[in-house]
This record gives C-alpha cells, sequence and structure tokens, in this order.
C-alpha cells in the first residue's frame, strides 16, 4: 500500500494550505495504520478534515477568480464523493477496499499538491495583499505520527 507521510516536496509556501495539508497528511497517516475496527472513525475523521480543507481551497478560489477554479473544484468534488463511499464501506466492513483506497488518495495527494494546489498556493500568493483581512485559524490538532 502507499503510504503517506508529510515531506518538503509538500510545501507550497502559503501557510494556510501549508497547514491544513500538514494535517490532512497526519489524519491519513493515521487512518492508514488504524485497526479494522476504529478505520471507520479514522477515515471520518479524514473526510471531516477534508471537507474543511477542500472548503477553504473552493472559498479561495472563487474569492479570487481563480482561473483554473472549475477543474480544481470538480477534483475535490469528486476525491470527496469518493471517500464518503468509502466511509460506507468502512462501516459495512469492508475495510480492505477503503484501505486501498487510502494508498490511492496518498498518491493523488501527492500529484493534486505538486500541481493544482501549488497554482493555487501562487495565484494566492500574488493576490494575497488584495484581498480582506480574513482570520485564518490553526487546523492542525493531531500530533503528527511517531517516525
Amino acid at each position: 500500500m502507499n503510504t503517506v507521510e508529510w515531506s518538503e516536496s509538500l510545501l507550497l509556501d502559503f501557510p494556510p494550505m501549508d497547514e491544513v495539508h500538514h494535517t490532512f497528511v497526519d489524519l491519513l497517516a493515521l487512518a492508514q495504520t488504524a485497526p479494522d475496527e476504529t478505520l471507520p472513525q479514522a477515515w471520518s475523521a479524514v473526510i471531516d478534515h477534508t471537507v474543511r480543507h477542500f472548503g477553504s481551497e473552493d472559498d479561495w478560489m472563487k474569492r479570487t477568480r481563480f482561473a483554473a477554479a472549475d477543474n480544481h473544484i470538480m477534483q475535490h468534488k469528486v476525491v470527496l464523493n469518493v471517500m464518503r463511499e468509502g466511509l460506507a464501506l468502512a462501516r459495512a466492513g469492508n475495510v480492505a477496499a477503503v484501505r486501498e483506497m487510502a494508498g490511492e488518495l496518498a498518491v493523488w495527494f501527492a500529484k493534486h499538491t505538486q500541481t493544482l494546489d501549488a497554482a493555487l498556493a501562487l495565484h494566492m500568493r500574488s493576490v494575497q495583499s488584495d484581498l480582506p483581512a480574513r482570520r485564518t485559524h490553526r487546523t492542525r490538532t493531531h500530533p503528527a505520527p511517531a517516525p
């Protein structure tokens, strides 16, 4: 299975995005290592975080009229729908399918971060001074897994 691990290659030099991405990686890693009996709860935590994560990015794209917003937002919707299907599978006891899904999500996330999110981060850095001040909150609420 493809595992997820935080690395410098995921940094985009846009702190609000980097923080939420780091939390995502931490939660996905916890789900990947969760025992079968707690996998549904761990996967649900990944989904809950991802809803907020993608919602923030979608909001940034809409507010700043990001040129590639439609494609990026559509990817978010598709991934969330698949993740929700995974939660139903986990709750039905099909943890093998969810573990495979988690591995594929790890691969997708790295590619998505280094392509679409990298472009969004560059855009956000360029328009950041033009945006009304909005308080950002630290989303990282879970400790990183031990090495």
